[in-house]
This record gives structure tokens, sequence and C-alpha cells, in this order.
């Protein structure tokens, strides 16, 4: 199976990573266009995009994109609206609610037991300066493979606090039972 990705940032990119080794660990990942860097229309930037996944023969593409100070299913759906209709079933499109620290911080008693930092420090509404920080994360080093890691052993069922990343799992688990990859069932269960 091919997974073709396209997101904004390396954090985005190690995030998808993690999911990846997690879930379908036989997985090809084909990075497409970062979002955003073509300076086109987001119809257009979809559409080439989506292009170049088909020429490398995806079998899923996985479009991440952050909130940032918008509501996120205004911009899930205005994502889905300039996406070119005849490929939205190969597409999950997750809407991080302000960014993917967000997501990566819904648990923060597991962010404190991984990174040594009070989990205090970790409810606010914007964690991605505290997490970067405690993650060592610079212009030089932004610690892909730390973040990897950190996302494939995360206790995922207590993200499913997070509204938006529930809408991302849940868009995931649908394809996933269409593509072959085995997404384990947090929702009902409650244990990874």
């Amino acid at each position: 199976m091919k997974i073709g990705y396209s997101v904004q940032g390396s954090t985005d990119r190690a995030f998808l990573r993690g999911l990846q080794q997690r879930w379908c660990p036989n997985a090809e990942m084909v990075e497409g266009l970062f979002r955003g860097v073509t300076r086109q229309s987001l119809r257009r930037e979809y559409a080439k995009i989506c292009d170049e996944f088909a020429f490398k023969s995806v079998d899923v593409m996985v479009f991440l994109t952050d909130a940032d100070d918008a509501e996120w299913r205004k911009v899930k759906e205005n994502e889905r609206s300039n996406f070119p209709r005849e490929r939205l079933a190969l597409a999950i499109h997750g809407v991080a609610d302000r960014n993917i620290e967000c997501w990566l911080c819904a648990d923060p008693e597991y962010v404190a037991q991984r990174l040594g930092i009070p989990a205090e420090e970790l409810r606010v509404a914007d964690p991605k300066g505290r997490f970067e920080s405690a993650m060592g994360i610079d212009r030089s080093d932004r610690k892909e493979v730390e973040i990897t890691s950190f996302v494939k052993e995360a206790p995922l069922h207590s993200w499913l606090g997070n509204p938006s990343f529930e809408d991302f799992y849940e868009q995931a688990r649908d394809i996933s039972q269409l593509r072959g990859c085995k997404i384990e069932n947090i929702r009902h269960t409650g244990t990874p």
C-alpha cells in the first residue's frame, strides 16, 4: 500500500509517520508538496498534488492542515469543497483544531511522562511553544525521529477527547477498512 501525504511542516510529517508505523508498518509513504507552498489557489494546488499522487499510484491521500484561529470544521469544509470531487473517496483531511501540537498534547499526562515537564504547563489553548521547547525542537533539529516515536507509542484513546483528532481518526479508520490496513479500534475499546 502507498500512502501519499501533504502536510504543512516537519512535525506534521513526523506525526503521520508515527501513525503509519503503528497502524500500517508495511505501507510506503509518498511525500507530496508541502501545503501552501505553491502560491496557487487551493483548488489548483489540490489538483496538482492529486495528479502527482495519481502518477505515483498512491492508494490513500492524507492531508493535514492547521485551523490556526479558525473553527476547524469550517476549515475542513473549505478544504474538501476545493478538493477534486472524483478523488474525495481516497482522501483523508485532518484539520488540527489550532495546530498539530494540540493533538500531540491531547493527553498532558503522557507528554509530561515522556518529556519530563509538568502536565499543567500543557493545559493551555495553544501548547505549541511548550511542546517544542520540551522536545528540544529548533531550526537545526526538528526532532522528527523523536516525534514519530512519541506518536507511535502514544495512548491514542485519550486523544479522542479532542474532536478534531477524533474526526481525523474516524476518517483514517473508515478508509483503512477499504485499503487493507488494520487500524486499532480505540474508539470503542478505550485501550490501544
